[in-house]
This record gives C-alpha cells, structure tokens and sequence, in this order.
C-alpha cells in the first residue's frame, strides 16, 4: 500500500472482493519478486530474500484464496527462486548453504492446491482453504460453478516444472488433465474458446471469445508447455487456436472479442489491458508483422494517456479508467526489440519509465492510477509490478553482461517467473499420445513446427519493423469512431433488414414488444421507473432471431451511451502541492455542470480554509479566513450552486465540496458530478470540484497537522517538475536541487480532457437523466458503474422518459476531407515536450543522466527527513 506506507494484510483491510483472492497471509510480494533480484544482479538481496521466505512464510493459513493467482504468483515464485537458487549455487559463490527449500516449499503448496481439482471435469474449483481444502464446512469454499478458462488453463508450466524438479508426476498429471478438457470443449466450427465453463458439466457460461481478460494466458501456456515439454500436441493445440484468432479476432491492429458460435460477429466494441501480452506471444511464435500493428496501436493510446487504461474502445476512448500498473505492454516490448533489434522499442521503454517516474511514483513505492484521465492514485501496487515489469524494463536495457546468467537458458511463465528450459528432459514419465488426427490441417506455412528463433527469423534490420509501424502512426488521434457492430456479408441474412432497431423502439409499443419476445429479449420494469432490456438468446424463435437479438442489444447499448455522454463530465484532479506532499497525492474528484470549467481554463492553485458556517449554505461568517483561498465546505442542507454562490461572494476562488456521508470512497462508489439548481447559473465563475468522505479527510487530516496546505485543482494531475516551479514552495526547497532552476520540462497538455467518462459494458448499461429537482440529494448525479467482464447477461437500461422515436444526434461526423472531427470536443492535440536545456540531463546527448537522477534522489530524501514518522 505505497500511499499509506504499509503491506496489505488480509482481513485487516477493508475487501475488495475478488481482487484479494491473490492474498494468503504468505508475503506474496516477497515471493513473487524473488527471481527478479536475481535479474537485477541484487544477488546478495536474493540470499536474504530466501532466507526471510524460509523464516517467516507459513502456507498453513485459514484463507480462501485464488487457485490460478497462488499458482502464477506463489508457486512460480518459489520454482523461480528454486531456479536461479540452484544456478548461483552451481556458480559456487552465492547459496552454498542452499538445500532446496523453496522446491520444498513448493511441493507443500502444490498438494494444498491438489484437491481444488477434485472434479468430474478434472478443471479446478476457481478457490481453495490453504488449510481446510474444498467442500469441508469450515472451508467456506467449494460451492462454485463456473471458472474461466484461463484460471483452468495456465497451470501446465508451474505444476510440470514442481513434477520434473521433484519426480512426483501428480501435479503434471493433473495440469493435463484440465488443458486436454478445454481442448475437448472447444467450439469445434470456429475452433475458439469462450470466457468461463462450468468445471462440471463443460457448458460454456460466458460464450464471447477473445485474447484478453479470462482467457489470455491459456494460449500462452500452449505455446509455452511446447517450448519447455517438448510436446507436439501442445503446439498443435496452439496453431489451430491461433489460425482461428487471426481469422476472426484480428482486426489489424485490434483484437475485438467476437462469439465462438457465430465468430463473424463482434461481442463487444471495447477492449481490454490484458491483451497488451499478445504481441510479445506473437514473437515468440514467429508472427512478426501483426504483433508490431498491435503493439504500435498500444503505444499510441499509452501517448495519448500516459498509461494504457483498463479497457478502451474501438474509437481509442477509455471505456475503464484505472490503471493497475500493468506490464502486460513492456513485456510485449521487450519481446519485439529482441525480435526487431529496432531502437524504437528502447524508446518506447523509456517512455514508459519517464511515465512511472512522474506519474506513479510515490514516497513508499509505485501506485496504482485510479484514474489515467486525472492521474489520480489508488493505494495498491500489486507483486506482478516487481515480478514482471521491472525484469521486463530492466532486460530491455540490459546488455549481456549486465545479466550474471543466459536468459535464454529459461523461459518465463506468465508471471515472467524463470523456469530452466532442461527441465524437458527431466523426469519424463507422462505418455504422449498420438492425437494427430484430432487437429485441423493447416496450410498456413507460418506454422512450421519449430520454436522461433528470433536471430534467423528477424535480422536486424530497424526498416523492417517502421514499415509496418508507420501506417499506424496517427491511428489513436486520427481515427474516426468505429461502428458498433461489424459487419461482415455472412452475418446478413441475404440483405434482410432487421426486424427492430433500437433507434425505433418503444416501450409503449405492443408490436415492438412481440418482436422483442420472438428476439429473446425480454422487458423488466424496475422500481425506480426504468426499464431494463435482457437478453436470453435459448428462449429466442430461432437462431437468425437470436442474432437479431443480439444485435438489437448492441445497437440499444450503444444508443444509451450516445444519450449519456451528452451530459456526463470527465472527472477532475484534487493534488495536494504544499509540503510534505509536494503533488504526490493526488485526489479524484467529482465535477460540477456549473461554474469554471477546468478543462478549457488554467487549474486553480490556492491554499484551502473551511467556510463557516461549514455548510455554507448562508453568507459566510469568516469571509476574510476564504478570501483569496479555496473553501473546503460540506455536502447537505442546501443546493451546490447556493454553496457555490456563497462561497464566490466572500471572495473564495474556488471550492471543494466534501461528502457528509461518512465513508463513502471513490474506491467502492461511482464518480458524482454536481448539477445545478434549475435556474441560470452564469453568475458562478469559480471552479466546483466534489470529494467523498474519505478523500476529504485526507485534506482535512492535512490542515489539522500542517494548517496551511496548498492544492491544485484541475482536470488532470500535474507533474512535479511542474509543481515545483509553483511560487509557493519554500525557496530552500528550490534551492536545494541546484538542477532544479535549469528544468524546463512542460507536462503535457491534457489531451484526454474532452473524451468521454464513459463506462459502458457491452453486458450491461443504465443510463440516467440529470435530476434537477429541489433537494440536493437529487441534484447530484452519479456516473453508471461500469461491470466487470464476468456479467453474463446481455442487458441495456434506458430511462422511461428517454424512450423516443427519434435517434439521438451524433456529434461526431466526417467534413468533406474525409477528416475526422467532433463538433463539440475537439481533440487537442498533445504538446511535445520541451527539451531541457541542460545537457547533463538531456536523454538526447550521449551523456549519462546521473545528475538529474541523483537530483530526484536527493528531492526524494529532502521531503522524506521533513516528514514525521508516521505521515504519508
């Protein structure tokens, strides 16, 4: 937790559902960045790492945790550690006590995850009790259904490696097992696998297919267990896979999910980080030119950005905002500058780490952005950012001799764990069978058998790889927005037109009503007067009205968005500038639809003061304590624009609305924005911005201990290059990093600040009019929680009064030129950055950046002796 300074232990922190799955009371971090030590040449560190595992780890621990996650991260830790544990001992000078601990370890954890597969399909339960196992009372676990193919299908490199190393052949045994049954219930025309599978019947539940989310690494693992096993099937299996992903998911330079029984058509109009991995499994199976499309159309939406968002859709809008710290991309880019030799991935390597250097790094670590669109921080940095993206960026860089072993001898399972690749010849005691016959005979000479060699495939030759990339240059910022739905000649029904479009649809309308129920989709009325849409596509007609259905539910998903987008707002940045903070924590906070606009105007810089009466909802009391200041006031009794009003007349210049409702979070709720009162609201020129509870009391924790604290309000966090400069900040602190006054680095211009806050899932959308109604409660509005990937229901709500005849108006169109344009929210083109005008810190010379690191260094220690213990 890099914000509060502390490690997240479960159950003393508040859950966060499913994402603490990965947590087990076993120093997952410590474990999961064992090898990378070793990477990163910190072989002492490595030796006391090992040490402290085997001191102080227990795996015996009352918790429920993830199958799939304890195995990429605790498992593969620990072979990954056994791996390298045993080549430095070999070397003779490190490790010379070593006895293979941690493959003992390992071997303990992997019978504790044994009985998760106690099925009739052989696919493990999704969860398992450390200590209580599956389906005992007191495991509380036991009773799910379903579990995604990916948790199901990337088990074969860990639990082969743990019976090669140990000769208990059980786990790979059992590893097998589970691929051969995903193989068997593949959709047999499309030859595509769906997201989830019930682990005891083998009925697909979720029948979208992709390369992202759910299903991403059990194509890896099939490349990958032919690469380390040595067994033909498994690469078969792959290149049938494979054929079928780049006959219907790639859509150069996307991958859009398509459904495995009609793979013609798209299940969605967005796409997911995960997928960032593929480019890089393309390298390693020798298809070069689609993985540089891919990985070029990334890098864009990185640039425009500054981190690839959770989900983006098909026109390069954020669909999910957050930003976990993934390292799915530099993985990918490590993986093409060994295959390319270009230098342009390098730079693309420095891209990213500038980008965590000034956006994500914070006094205790790295932090997760809660927003790429403000910059704000969630208080997370996960163990796959140690164990994956900082051996990635540091390979990417690394000469040969930087690294005190061949990289080459191993391979990395997907949590980039290093697995020596004579485990093949080790231990073979699993039968192959002969399943030649049961594979589609591919004509596709990509597909030779043989592992890729990247020395032969791909010279060095930096041309090859611009050719390809240069078409794809302007692709993010020039690309006009896709259609909702693709449409190939085999999913029309010889040119029929639908029944119903959603255009056209009416609540009110019995006929309507008949072709929705011939469609599958049936009509809920909901309490609050909406009206919900769900799709069953078992209970349609047939299956051409099924398809209808679909796509009725689509275009109905991407109409709800059209009409919210008219009126949501982008949410805003709260950063506190003043010591000891210095820009590092950074608030996310809801708009308003009145006063300042900060998207179109410079940020507010101000120190805040609480209004009196705190309310604020009379004439101010203590007008001289906000003159000049940003009013901190609170939410209730009134309207914002009566606060707002208030607060501008006793001279305030701007003001930050804090929730009464002790609590909330932007971590749990979804984003708010402040609407006005009904009536004209020209008259307020300051900028509004909204915190919940718990971001409040972060400022309001700050005023109590340092009485004076600075912010800055705008639509996106500013750099703290940028932040120092700020004619507030003590001039000692200036002073003391001499570099310091020859900056003059600019952060880039907020060039995501027009684009939509949209979180629509193609599974499920509400969409819900501005309230103007008296009460204040009413008045404010909250943006749709987007869902996870796991709905299964196709759904779309529309509010009752929005049911209309009419479309709505797009405002994006296409001018005589063929260029695109949106009328109301131009893109702003995003400003280069300056260079620096001293050359010892210019990464253009050939000159090593010490100073300017060194600088940082010292700013960093600076903050770090003023700040009291216990204080972020």
């Amino acid at each position: 937790m890099p914000l509060t300074c502390r490690g997240r232990v479960r159950g003393q922190e508040p859950s966060r559902g499913d994402v603490d799955d990965a947590l087990g009371k076993f120093s997952l971090t410590l474990i999961d960045s064992l090898d990378t030590l070793v990477v990163l040449n910190k072989t002492k560190e490595f030796e006391d790492a090992v040490r402290k595992v085997l001191k102080d780890v227990n795996l015996d621990n009352d918790v429920v945790v993830s199958v799939f996650e304890t195995n990429i991260r605790v498992l593969g830790g620990l072979l990954g550690g056994h791996s390298l544990a045993i080549m430095l001992k070999e070397k003779g000078e490190y490790m010379q006590w070593y006895n293979d601990e941690l493959l003992q370890m390992a071997k303990q954890l992997g019978y504790k995850l044994l009985p998760a597969f106690n099925t009739t399909s052989g696919l493990p339960y999704p969860r398992i009790n450390l200590k209580f196992g599956i389906r005992k009372p007191e495991a509380r676990t036991g009773t799910e259904t379903d579990t995604c193919t990916a948790c199901a299908g990337t088990l074969i490199l860990e639990f082969a490696a743990l019976s090669r190393f140990t000769g208990a052949t059980i786990f790979e045994e059992y590893a097998r097992k589970a691929l051969d049954f995903l193989w068997e219930k593949r959709q047999r025309s499309s030859n595509l696998v769906g997201v989830t599978i019930n682990i005891h019947t083998g009925d697909w539940v979720r029948k979208d297919s992709g390369v992202g989310a759910g299903i991403d690494s059990y194509y890896e693992y099939l490349l990958k267990a032919y690469v380390l096993l040595g067994d033909d099937s498994f690469l078969e299996r792959f290149n049938t896979h494979y054929d079928a992903i780049m006959r219907y998911i790639s859509q150069p330079p996307l991958l859009l999910d398509v459904h495995i029984h009609k793979p013609m058509l798209n299940a969605r109009t967005w796409m997911d980080a995960l997928l960032a991995f593929f480019p890089g499994l393309q390298v390693l199976k020798g298809d070069i030119r689609p993985a540089i499309e891919t990985h070029e159309m990334l890098y864009q939406v990185i640039k425009k950005h500054n981190f690839l968002p959770e989900a983006f859709t098909t026109d390069f809008r954020v669909h999910w905002a957050q930003h976990p710290l993934r390292p799915e991309f530099a993985e990918s880019t490590y993986f093409l500058y060994k295959a390319t030799g270009d230098p342009y991935y390098l730079e693309v390597g420095k891209t990213l780490i500038e980008n965590l250097n000034k956006y994500a790094r914070v006094p205790c670590g790295f932090a997760a952005m809660k927003d790429v669109r403000t910059g704000s921080h969630e208080d997370r940095m996960d163990s796959f950012f140690l164990a994956e993206m900082f051996k990635y960026l540091y390979l990417l860089f690394a000469d040969k001799e930087d690294i005190i072993f061949d990289i080459e001898d191993y391979i990395f399972t997907t949590e980039a764990h290093l697995l020596p690749l004579w485990l093949s010849t080790t231990n073979q005691s699993i039968a192959k069978k002969n399943t030649t016959s049961e594979y589609t005979e591919l004509d596709d000479s990509n597909f030779d058998w043989t592992c890729p060699n990247t020395q032969i495939l791909f010279p060095n030759d930096p041309l090859y790889a611009q050719s390809i990339r240069e078409p794809l240059k302007n692709v993010v910022d020039k690309s006009c927005p896709r259609g909702i739905i693709r449409v190939r000649e085999e999913s029309f029904r010889s040119g029929a037109k639908p029944p119903l479009r959603a255009r056209d649809f009416m609540a009110t309308n019995p006929e309507h009503l008949e072709i929705l129920k011939k469609m599958g989709v049936s009509l809920i009325h909901l309490k609050d007067g909406r009206v919900q849409l769900v799709q069953h596509a078992i209970q349609a007609a047939s299956s051409i009205d099924a398809e209808d259905g679909l796509r009725f539910m689509q275009e109905m998903i991407e109409l709800s968005s059209q009409q919210q987008k008219e009126q949501q707002l982008p949410p805003r940045a709260v950063q506190i500038v003043s010591h000891p903070f210095f820009g590092r924590v950074v608030l996310t906070a809801g708009p308003a639809q009145f006063g300042l606009d900060l998207s179109k105007h410079k940020e507010t810089r101000g120190f805040v003061a609480s209004s009196k009466p705190y309310n604020g909802c009379s004439e101010l009391t203590n007008p001289e304590a906000v003159m000049g200041k940003i009013a901190l006031i609170q939410r209730g009794q009134c309207m914002f624009a009566e606060k707002a009003r208030n607060i501008q007349n006793a001279g305030a210049i701007g003001g930050i609305v804090i929730d009464d409702n002790e609590g909330s979070s932007s971590d749990t709720a979804p984003l708010f924005q402040m609407a006005g009162d009904g009536k004209d609201t020209d008259d307020i020129k300051i900028p509004m911005l909204f915190l919940f509870s718990k971001e409040g009391s972060i400022i309001l924790d700050a005023v109590r201990e340092y009485e004076e604290v600075e912010v800055l309000l705008s639509d996106k966090a500013k750099d703290r290059a940028a932040i120092l400069k700020g004619k507030m900040i003590p001039s000692y602190i200036i002073n003391s990093n001499p570099e310091m006054e020859n900056e003059e680095q600019s952060s880039p211009e907020n060039d995501s600040q027009n684009q939509s806050a949209e979180q629509v899932s193609s599974s499920s959308q509400e969409v819900d009019s501005v309230d103007q109604e008296s009460s204040e409660e009413n008045s404010l509005n909250s943006y749709p929680e987007s869902l996870s990937p796991a709905d299964m229901d196709n759904a779309a709500s529309i509010s009752a009064s929005e049911q209309t005849s009419n479309p709505t108006e797009n405002h994006e169109t296409t001018n005589l030129n063929g260029e695109c344009t949106d009328l109301d929210n131009q893109l702003q083109e995003q400003s280069e950055t300056e260079e620096d005008s001293n050359p010892n810190v210019s990464w253009g010379k050939k000159v090593q950046p010490i100073d300017s690191i060194l600088a940082d260094w010292n700013e960093d220690i600076e903050a770090f002796e003023m700040m009291e213990k216990d204080e972020l």
